[in-house]
């Protein structure tokens, strides 16, 4: 995969976003998907995704996210950067979630007060990991 060089786009009904390969911040403010605006601001050191002002996506280092949907209790995306990555999500607060990274299980979170859940991903150049968490 590549990275998405518009910084954010619809690709087959979901978004993909985020340019690893920017030495500088840059940002794009205002997107519309399916009723919503979205906000992202990515570069070689962070990724971060807004949805209506409220926080939904983050990873230090910056990614480049394919196939991001929420569908149910379920969030799928797929992901790609130079080096290991820790992503963070916005979901419903106190709830516990499976996380399935590769097919394989990492086990499941329980999100703290504020909805976060925060998980560590092996990245390599050039490999894109695809990453689950449903609700139990």
């Amino acid at each position: 995969m590549a990275v998405v060089t518009e910084l954010i786009k619809e690709e087959n009904g979901t978004l993909s976003f985020g340019n690893y390969e920017l030495d500088s911040k840059t940002k794009a403010d205002g997107f519309e998907f399916k009723g919503d605006k979205y906000k992202i601001k990515t570069f070689n050191e962070i990724t971060k995704l807004e949805k209506n002002g409220s926080f939904v996506y983050e990873s230090v280092p910056g990614t480049t996210v394919h196939g991001f949907q929420v569908v149910d209790n379920v969030v799928e995306f797929e992901v790609e950067g130079i080096e290991d990555s820790q992503i963070t999500l916005e979901l419903e607060a106190g709830q516990e979630y499976v996380t399935v990274i590769d097919g394989h299980s990492a086990g499941s979170v329980k999100t703290n007060l504020g909805g976060k859940l925060n998980l560590s991903v092996e990245l390599n150049p050039g490999k894109v990991s695809k990453i689950k968490i449903e609700k139990l």
